[in-house]
């Protein structure tokens, strides 16, 4: 039993590290350039958001967003994609794609 869950939280922290390692340092002026040319939201979540939310938004390392409209409005939820929230790290996406991100979730309801 103790192995099991010892397990689990390993496969989680390799999860949450491998969704971060995606993201581009602020050094790296044409990764953050293209990262920043993405304007569809639904766009974003996927080069950003599937690693912990899963393609079809049902979880996986963090929470469903199948309903996410339902539990917060699209200014919070930009916050949270921007500032992180819980084991979310922030700094995932920057100001302007948060907000295209939330626009898009926000309609999940």
């Amino acid at each position: 039993m103790k192995k099991s869950g010892f397990t689990l939280l390993i496969m989680a922290m390799l999860f949450v590290l491998a969704a971060c390692g995606g993201s581009s340092s602020s050094g790296d002026k044409e990764s953050s350039k293209s990262a920043s040319t993405v304007s569809s939201g639904e766009e974003i979540y996927q080069q950003n958001c599937i690693g912990c939310h899963g393609k079809d938004l049902s979880g996986g390392g963090g929470p469903s967003l199948k309903e996410v409209g339902k539990k917060y409005n699209e200014t919070e939820i930009a916050d949270i994609a921007k500032n992180g929230i819980g084991s979310m790290p922030s700094g995932m996406v920057d100001e302007k794609q948060a907000k295209e991100v939330a626009k898009w979730l926000a309609e999940k309801k």
